[in-house]
């Protein structure tokens, strides 16, 4: 059985999560209203970051429930190779995911606007009608077809503020 002080810790360290989790949403809310970004974009970038809450919280409460520091440091440096390998792989999940962080802060193109892809492999000019964790969707007027852009390819290629709906 534990004893009061580890009880005291785990305590501390829910406090701790809501805390930050509570001061992310608030500071989350000012930047998109800010910077008039939908809704749906700002629920996105807070489910990312409590995840990366979440997750931290979990390695500091096996820390406090008795993992060994050792251990502990084979489990995170095979945690963070697989996120390093999956950052630098171009079309992995995770890159898509990271650059849907980066174009929430980052990029000034919202939902509505009409962006060009600059690329010779990808020309295309549309509306941005959704911006998801993985994917851009693009309605595409000339064809009248809807299409999905990863993510990642937005952030590698240049684009084109066309326009604002």
């Amino acid at each position: 059985m534990y004893n009061y002080n580890t009880i005291i810790q785990v305590f501390i360290l829910v406090a701790v999560l809501l805390t930050v989790a509570n001061i992310t949403k608030r500071l989350t809310k000012k930047y998109t209203i800010k910077n008039s970004i939908e809704p749906n974009r700002r629920k996105l970038i807070l489910n990312v970051f409590y995840l990366i809450y979440v997750l931290s919280a979990l390695f500091v409460l096996l820390l406090i429930l008795g993992i060994e520091f050792k251990q502990f440091g084979v489990f995170a440096s095979s945690i963070l190779a697989v996120l390093g390998v999956g950052f630098f792989a171009q079309w992995s999940m995770l890159s898509n995911l990271t650059a849907s962080v980066i174009l929430f802060f980052y990029h000034p193109m919202r939902i509505g606007h009409t962006i060009r892809i600059l690329d010779k492999e990808y020309d295309l000019t549309g509306e941005i009608k959704d911006i998801t964790a993985f994917y851009v969707l693009l309605h595409i007027p000339e064809t009248k077809k809807n299409i999905t852009i990863p993510n990642i390819i937005i952030l590698y290629k240049g684009i084109e503020l066309i326009g604002k709906e």
